[in-house]
C-alpha cells in the first residue's frame, strides 16, 4: 500500500509568520515541530488529520501557480468566506465532477485548492 504522508510548498526566507498565519490560523492546521536538523533550515510543517504540509524555504523562490495541495473541508463555504476575510480572495471552479472547490493563494502566492465533496444528486454551483 502506498499513503500519502506530506506535500512541500516553499516560500521566501523569513516567510514563515506569514506561512503560520495562512496555513495555521486561517486554514486551521495544526503545527508541528520539525526534526532539529532539518529546523535548522528554516520553514514550517503542518499536520492535517493524517497528511502533512511541509513549508520550506527556497532561495531563489518563485510560487507554485499550478501545481498545489487541495485540501478536503467540511464547511467549504465558510472556509471560503474567512479566506476572503483574511484577505486571500477565492475563484470557484466547477469543472471536477462530483465536488465542490475553489482555488486561492497563500501569502507567498501558492496554489491552493480547496474542495468538498457533493451530496448526492447535488450538482457543482
Amino acid at each position: 500500500m502506498t499513503v500519502l504522508h506530506h506535500v512541500h510548498v516553499s516560500c521566501p526566507a523569513g516567510g514563515e509568520p506569514e506561512v503560520r498565519r495562512f496555513y495555521g490560523h486561517v486554514l486551521g492546521l495544526e503545527e508541528v515541530a520539525k526534526p532539529p536538523e532539518l529546523a535548522k533550515r528554516g520553514g514550517v510543517w503542518f499536520r492535517g488529520g493524517e497528511y502533512e504540509l511541509h513549508v520550506g524555504v527556497e532561495d531563489d523562490f518563485v510560487p507554485a501557480r499550478k501545481a498545489h495541495p487541495a485540501f478536503l473541508v467540511d464547511d467549504l463555504d465558510g472556509m471560503a468566506t474567512r479566506l476572503d476575510h483574511a484577505g486571500f480572495p477565492v475563484s470557484w471552479d466547477s469543472n471536477f465532477p462530483a465536488y465542490r472547490r475553489f482555488h486561492s493563494h497563500d501569502p507567498h502566492g501558492n496554489r491552493v485548492e480547496l474542495m468538498a465533496g457533493l451530496l448526492p444528486g447535488r450538482t457543482p454551483d
